[in-house]
């Protein structure tokens, strides 16, 4: 069992306090703000860990650097092309073609991850 520290806490804290959807070195650099000595290999490890703990999730979206959430409900992102900004959308992961996937190529699906592209808001109007 892994217990809880005082670096992994921090990380935690600031996964829930935030929606976007940051990287490891903006982890890093939020959580160096309240523990000043703690290195970015220690991030990683922890990130890891709360990972294989359940406790959050890892976004590899497209090629992109990876991102990281608090683990919840299965839900599809969008990525602005042009700022980078990831997204929570708020529809519904259609589990309908998992099944009809699996069906047609007699694969087993456990799970589908889709990624909408364009431009957030705010890029829109620059």
């Amino acid at each position: 069992m892994n217990k809880h520290t005082k670096q992994r806490e921090a990380i935690l804290r600031f996964l829930r306090g935030t929606y976007s959807h940051p990287t490891a070195d903006q982890i890093y650099d939020e959580v160096r703000k309240e523990i000043p000595n703690i290195s970015k290999g220690t991030v990683y490890r922890n990130l890891k860990v709360l990972q294989e703990m359940g406790l959050i999730s890892e976004l590899n979206l497209n090629g992109t650097v990876s991102r990281f959430e608090v683990k919840q409900e299965s839900h599809y992102h969008f990525r602005c092309e042009k700022c980078g900004r990831v997204l929570d959308i708020g529809e519904p992961v259609d589990k309908e073609l998992d099944r009809r996937v699996a069906l047609r190529t007699g694969l087993k699906i456990h799970h589908h991850q889709l990624e909408f592209q364009g431009l957030c808001h705010d890029c829109q109007h620059e």
